[in-house]
C-alpha cells in the first residue's frame, strides 16, 4: 500500500508519463485475479481432507487478523464526519440497489451448475469477493495502475490474496475461486476511470475512501468470527461517496 507521500507524489508525476495502453494497466488486476484462482485450487486440494475444528479455528483466526487490518486503515483519515455520511449514504443507495441480494443470486446461480450446495459456493463467492475488493489496497492500488501504469500495491496484494485464498477455498470451496472474477471487473473498472478522474483523487479523498473501506474490513472480520452477520456488500457504494462529494464540490461549489 502506497502512503499518502507517496501517493501524492503519484499524482504529480501523473503528467510526466506517456500512455502506456489501457492493457498494460491491467496488468496489475489481471496477476491478482490469477493469484486468486491459484490460491484457490490449492484451497481446492485440501477441501473436506481437515478436520472441521481445525477449519473453524483457521478462519477464526483469519477473521482476528481481517479485523486488525480493517482498525488499521480505517484510521487512516481524520475526516470521521464524511466517513460517517458516506457509510450512511452509500448504505441506503446498496439497500435500494440490493447489492447484497444480487451478489448472493450470482453465488446461487454459480452453485447450482458446479454443485448441489449452492448456499455454501454462494457464501463463499460473496465473503471472499467482498474481501478481496473492499480494502485499501484494491482501490488505491488500481488507482496506481490506471494513473501510472505500475503495479508495485497491486502485486503485494496479489501475493496476500493468494494466500488467503488458499485458507479460504480449503474451508468454503470453490466459491472463493469465482471470486476471482469480482476482483477482475470491480479492480478492472476502477483502473479504466482512473485516468478519467485523477483531477478529484486528491490525497484527501483517497484517504476518506480508504477508511471506508477499512471499516467494512472490520466488519467483513466481525462475520468472519461469527459475531454477527453484517449486509457489507450492500455499504458497498459507501467506499464511492468521498468521491462523488469532491466531484460535486468541484462543479457546485
Amino acid at each position: 500500500m502506497i502512503d499518502r507521500i507517496a501517493y501524492e507524489r503519484t499524482l504529480v508525476n501523473v503528467s510526466m508519463i506517456n500512455s502506456s495502453g489501457k492493457g498494460s494497466n491491467m496488468l496489475g488486476t489481471i496477476v491478482n485475479t490469477l493469484a486468486i484462482i491459484a490460491g484457490s485450487l490449492v484451497g481446492l486440494l485440501f477441501r473436506g481432507g481437515v478436520p472441521e475444528k481445525y477449519n473453524r479455528t483457521v478462519m477464526h483466526a483469519i477473521g482476528l487478523a481481517v479485523v486488525i487490518i480493517g482498525l488499521k486503515t480505517a484510521l487512516q483519515s481524520d475526516a470521521i464526519l464524511v466517513v460517517i455520511l458516506s457509510l450512511a449514504v452509500g448504505s441506503v443507495l446498496g439497500e435500494f440497489l440490493c447489492i447484497e441480494d444480487r451478489l448472493e443470486k450470482l453465488g446461487h446461480w454459480i452453485g447450482r451448475r458446479l454443485s448441489k450446495d449452492s448456499g455454501g459456493i454462494a457464501n463463499g463467492f460473496v465473503s471472499a469477493s467482498l474481501l478481496y475488493c473492499v480494502g485499501a489496497m484494491a482501490i488505491v492500488g488500481s488507482m496506481e495502475s490506471g494513473l501510472l501504469g505500475t503495479h508495485q500495491t497491486l502485486f503485494a496484494k496479489s501475493i496476500l490474496d493468494g494466500i488467503a485464498s488458499v485458507f479460504f477455498a480449503s474451508t468454503m470451496g470453490v466459491g472463493v475461486l469465482f471470486s476471482a472474477l469480482s476482483v477482475l471487473l470491480y479492480q478492472g473498472l476502477i483502473t479504466l476511470g482512473a485516468s478519467f478522474l485523477k483531477q478529484f483523487l486528491v490525497p484527501e479523498v483517497v484517504a476518506q475512501m480508504s477508511a471506508v473501506g477499512g471499516l467494512l474490513i472490520l466488519a467483513i472480520g466481525i462475520g468472519l468470527l461469527e459475531l454477527k452477520k453484517i449486509r457489507i456488500g450492500n455499504m458497498l457504494p459507501a467506499i464511492f461517496i468521498p468521491l462523488i462529494y469532491q466531484i460535486a464540490r468541484h462543479f457546485f461549489v
